[in-house]
């Protein structure tokens, strides 16, 4: 099956340029759809990272087994500036990534093309952590796809990805972290004692953020939104992911979801964070690994697409 892809638009405020990419020759009845949602940093439609490009590997895997994809420059590339001037250091995950997944999911249901009923979620790392949220605010898709997420909140990874950072340090720069660290969680620990007003005073790591981006977020957990979450659910992680953790991240999910009756697991030993070949499983190593040309497994794709597709059976 080839594919064709068209380009798009989304939001309203602030528009996006995007891709929608469709399974041809397009079958008689509309075919399925899946949004995809960006991990962290200002990321384009394909997030493309060094020499990788998984949205795009996705959305030409996916549409090959007629599943149809939407994918977008997130609004932090393509409206740095505008977003903190406009947001006043307030910027949430609400304003960065919820309502542009929701603008993505209304587009793909209103297209004659793809099957209404069959709009799915996919969200890779940041965006991962988020599909219960995007989907509990007004996203409402047929089934939800974490891809390298936590249930944890980001805090907690923070300080999980510098404590991983400091081992392989030298020892000079392991006192220099330890102390940064050390300073970063009393920081945290203070965190939810904050008002809402105090946190929009706090800067984070910079001048351009602030304490209020984790606050806002952390106060609306992944958990809280999956605890009565009856919807098909799709967990995907990779065993050699140096952002992201099996013990505590995974099978966090396994142990949130164990009474759900419809979500499905999957773990691949030997993929990194983007699903692709691990080669040096080394947190210092990882924007190097991501220079390697590569591409998304095409062992991953083909589980996604067997899930959506069981979904319409």
């Amino acid at each position: 099956m080839g594919i064709v892809e068209e380009s798009i638009t989304i939001g309203t405020q602030y528009q996006l340029a995007g891709i929608l990419t469709l399974p041809v020759p397009a079958a008689d009845t509309p075919c399925p759809a899946v949004v995809l949602v960006h991990g962290s940093g200002a990321h384009d439609m394909n997030e493309k990272v060094g020499n990788v490009q998984p949205f795009k590997d996705l959305a030409e895997g996916l549409a090959r087994c007629g599943i149809a994809t939407i994918r977008y420059n997130k609004r932090t590339l393509t409206y740095g500036k505008e977003l903190v001037q406009d947001s006043g250091l307030d910027l949430t995950v609400k304003e960065e990534t919820i309502e542009d997944a929701i603008y993505a999911a209304d587009l793909a249901k209103n297209d004659p093309r793809i099957d209404s009923q069959k709009v799915f979620l996919l969200g890779h790392s940041m965006g991962g952590m988020l599909v219960p949220r995007i989907d509990a605010d007004g996203g409402d898709f047929a089934g939800l796809i974490i891809w390298a997420g936590s249930p944890r909140r980001l805090e907690e990874i923070i300080i999980d990805q510098q404590d991983a950072f400091m081992k392989t340090a030298h020892p000079v720069m392991k006192w220099v972290m330890r102390r940064r660290i050390g300073a970063l969680r009393d920081k945290f620990d203070r965190l939810y004692n904050m008002s809402d007003e105090e946190a929009k005073k706090t800067p984070l790591f910079n001048k351009y953020s602030t304490m209020y981006y984790l606050k806002e977020w952390g106060e609306k957990p992944a958990a809280r939104y999956m605890q009565d979450l009856d919807k098909p659910i799709l967990v995907m992680h990779a065993g050699a992911d140096v952002h992201v953790s099996t013990e505590k991240d995974f099978e966090a999910y396994r142990k949130l979801l164990a009474d759900h009756r419809n979500a499905t697991f999957k773990l691949y030993p030997d993929l990194n964070h983007m699903f692709m070949q691990s080669i040096y499983s080394d947190i210092k190593k990882a924007l190097k690994e991501y220079k390697i040309p590569q591409t998304v497994s095409a062992t991953v794709i083909h589980d996604i697409c067997q899930w959506i597709h069981a979904r319409g059976e």
